[in-house]
């Protein structure tokens, strides 16, 4: 959602800036969760809303496929502490 509740679209409109109060009841209304649950997304997940409704989707369903799915573009994004060879 944008910075100024006036305007729509624009190149945040899939970042949730938990600073900006109209975005966190825009994006709860949207997602149909409270306000709290859009911020500890946001910190868990970070501000992308994709991965913030994943996370939220995620922590509604018992789904076995959702949560494997979930895990494994947590471990993508994760950078490896492995060094490699040598």
């Amino acid at each position: 959602m944008p910075d100024d509740p006036k305007k729509r679209g624009g190149q945040d409109r899939h970042r949730i800036n938990v600073s900006q109060e109209h975005e966190v009841r825009d994006w709860a209304e949207k997602f149909d969760v409270t306000q709290q649950q859009i911020k500890e997304a946001v910190q868990a997940v970070g501000d992308c809303s994709d991965d913030v409704e994943l996370h939220l989707k995620g922590s509604r369903t018992t789904e076995t496929s959702e949560r494997v799915r979930e895990s494994m573009m947590k471990k993508e994004r994760k950078p490896s502490s492995r060094s490699g060879p040598g």
